[in-house]
């Protein structure tokens, strides 16, 4: 079982996420933008990091970088529209161990979960 930080702005996508994992995986902490996620990360030190791409204040990829800086063991879940396909490409170079395109189903958010335990 493995612990959760989910980042997103939207407050219905972060309860959809950890509903979809409930059972699974423990959700230790969530945070609405990238800042959030940055602060959540240090010092909740979770197994893997759901990261929306497009958030106020700081971008999810802006975020990710700083997470890797800390710990460059992190493991970072893109969560992001299709719409975003080049910042998708871009967070995948950047260091992002895995993405998922939304709107997703449960199965591919634990496949991409177990793909990264």
């Amino acid at each position: 079982m493995a612990r959760l930080l989910i980042v997103d702005d939207a407050a219905f996508m972060r309860m959809m996420l950890s509903d979809m994992v409930d059972g699974h995986h423990e959700v230790c902490g969530v945070a609405s933008d990238g800042l959030e996620a940055i602060e959540k990360y240090k010092e909740l030190k979770p197994d893997i990091v759901t990261m929306d791409i497009t958030m106020p204040n700081m971008h999810g990829i802006d975020a990710m970088r700083e997470i890797l800086d800390f710990d460059r063991n992190a493991k970072v879940l893109i969560c992001s529209a299709i719409g975003h396909r080049q910042k998708v490409l871009e967070a995948m170079k950047t260091g992002a161990s895995d993405f998922v395109i939304k709107p997703f189903q449960k199965e591919q958010i634990l496949d991409a979960i177990a793909r990264l335990l």
